[in-house]
């Protein structure tokens, strides 16, 4: 299977995951979150709203346009800290999902 299409099945699978322990929303942040400068636009956005509204859309957008991926990628390290806690769903499924695309992503790279 072509890169592009893993790739587009690990976001399908990230979505699922999401939406299967209640992360995923039906409302976006507000405008000015998106205008964050900060990585994950940690001053504005929670994780799980970053993941949805901003790196996944973006993903789809670079497939469609055929644009080239990200190669150094790792996003799971910040996503098991961003989603822990008491109050947190368990994200076992999520976090095996996000490390799945960063090494698809990094292989690339090798």
């Amino acid at each position: 299977m072509k890169t592009e299409n893993q790739v587009r099945q690990s976001l399908q699978n990230i979505e699922l995951a999401m939406r299967e322990i209640d992360l995923w929303q039906t409302v976006p942040p507000q405008a000015a979150a998106f205008e964050s400068n900060e990585p994950f636009s940690i001053d504005t956005m929670d994780a799980e709203q970053w993941l949805q509204w901003v790196l996944i859309p973006r993903m789809y957008a670079l497939l469609e346009s055929n644009g080239p991926l990200p190669t150094r990628f790792a996003i799971t390290p910040y996503f098991e800290e961003a989603l822990s806690g008491d109050n947190r769903p368990d994200c076992t499924v999520l976090l095996v999902e996000l490390q799945r695309l960063d090494d698809l992503l990094n292989k690339e790279s090798n």
